[in-house]
């Protein structure tokens, strides 16, 4: 019996904590986990109380405004409205494309390797490169990088990523590149302290003074270049006071960067853009999602860089990245992102780019409609599919639909630029958007569908 009334008096707890209007759905789960766990004597009572500590007020209200988020029900994204950043001859944010990153992965030192590395991305439609920077060595090297890429090359917009103990060197880098990442939980090193309970607001304030110390000069550096920084906050690397006051979680992710860009805002800088990466993706979703509440409540309009972070490799990788991204996206909220796959760079771009042509935000390749196959497909639609894509797809923004029957023809395929439609036996008919144009042999149904496609004048050569 007491048994039953234990369980009854923490269910009721965990629904209390749920039902607190203080408290963001993700921490208040944080909080429920816990109120189960004291109730278990062989856990480690000091573990407990070191993830539950906090020692500062809950900035979050059930009143934070959602005006940003937009659940479209009309058919088309409606983007978050947000500042434009600069970012070498690139602008993130301010109504600009969503612009397509990625990271090389060769050694700075190695400069040729570098060049190159860089130029293969850019030649496939990355827009922006970021090249790793671990010491000052590699800061200094990102000057010969740059000088060697504008001469035998172009300039492309560079982006160099800071992490341990970064000060030195991201004030050094940033004399030869467009754009510094950051990391809020890295730049300053906090010795963990093993026998530590809690932290003091004092001593919370104490690292801030810290950070703003360190920061200053490189914040001061690159507003006074007119170049940008980012933000960049990994859920794997929270500092350990923000893992004591907010727990390991997308709230802890979002005050992280809003301590940054306060200290950016107090010198006057704002060429700040924002991400908040984690291999989770509902952790990811969840984390840019309250960041959008945050700045709302605060008056900020900072764009926002996409990206599920250690996605990994394979079909499995693109499809996190794709459910993280493509989700926020959605929703109006992204500016920039990167497919993180590990896999070599020059993979992530098609991915990149299929993610904003599905949402129609880009529009860089032939956009194909083909339906699934059944019993009614009156031709190989798989094979005739592989045939059209192979004659057209290095065409740009055409809708080129190609159906196996009447059933799922011309409705189906309604905002296609062009039909492939299989309506007799033998005999395939061409459409152009709901118009039907000829009925040619089905042998020569691709080459009629491209004499069409001319006709039009919207036919390239093949480079």
């Amino acid at each position: 019996m007491s048994n039953e009334r234990g369980d009854s008096d923490r269910a009721s707890a965990a629904f209390c904590i749920l039902n607190t209007p203080q408290l963001p759905p993700l921490v208040a789960l944080w909080k429920i986990g816990l109120t189960f766990l004291r109730q278990l004597p062989f856990l480690n009572a000091t573990f407990i109380k070191r993830r539950d500590m906090q020692t500062l007020p809950n900035p979050i209200t059930s009143q934070t405004p959602i005006s940003s988020i937009c659940l479209s029900t009309d058919g088309t994204i409606h983007r978050r409205k947000t500042r434009p950043v600069p970012v070498g001859s690139l602008y993130i944010g301010g109504g600009h494309p969503v612009a397509v990153q990625s990271m090389i992965n060769e050694d700075t030192l190695d400069i040729e390797g570098s060049v190159a590395a860089i130029r293969r991305l850019h030649e496939i439609g990355c827009e922006i490169v970021r090249v790793t920077v671990p010491s000052m060595a590699h800061a200094k090297a990102m000057e010969q990088i740059r000088e060697k890429l504008y001469a035998t090359y172009q300039p492309v917009p560079l982006v160099a990523d800071v992490h341990h103990n970064g000060m030195k060197i991201a004030l050094e880098v940033a004399n030869y590149v467009d754009n510094v990442r950051i990391n809020p939980g890295l730049y300053v090193f906090e010795k963990p302290n093993v026998g530590r309970t809690e932290y003091t607001p004092a001593e919370f304030n104490e690292i801030g003074d810290k950070i703003r110390e360190t920061l200053e000069p490189l914040v001061v550096s690159l507003r006074d270049q007119n170049k940008s920084m980012r933000i960049g906050v990994n859920h794997g690397s929270l500092a350990e006071r923000m893992l004591f006051t907010y727990g390991d979680t997308p709230e802890g992710m979002v005050e992280s960067a809003l301590e940054f860009i306060r200290l950016c805002e107090d010198l006057n800088f704002y060429n700040i853009e924002i991400s908040l990466k984690a291999s989770k993706v509902p952790v990811m979703v969840a984390a840019n999602r309250l960041m959008v509440q945050r700045m709302d409540a605060l008056g900020m309009d900072y764009p926002l860089h996409l990206g599920v972070t250690e996605a990994g490799d394979g079909e499995y990788g693109r499809i996190k990245s794709t459910a993280g991204i493509g989700t926020l996206l959605a929703e109006g909220i992204g500016d920039t992102i990167r497919v993180s796959l590990t896999e070599a760079p020059e993979k992530e771009i098609p991915v990149c780019y299929g993610i904003l042509q599905a949402l129609g935000l880009r529009r860089t390749m032939v956009e194909y409609v083909a339906c699934p196959s059944c019993g009614r497909t009156l031709f190989n639609l798989e094979e005739v599919l592989h045939k059209v894509r192979q004659a057209t797809s290095h065409l740009t923004g055409l809708n080129i639909a190609v159906m196996g029957c009447i059933v799922n023809g011309p409705g189906e395929m309604a905002d296609a630029d062009y039909g492939y439609v299989g309506k007799q036996a033998g005999y395939i008919s061409l459409y152009r958007g709901r118009e039907e144009i000829k009925k040619v042999p089905e042998d020569q149904g691709v080459a009629e569908l491209i004499n069409l496609i001319k006709a039009d004048g919207k036919w390239v050569d093949p480079e």
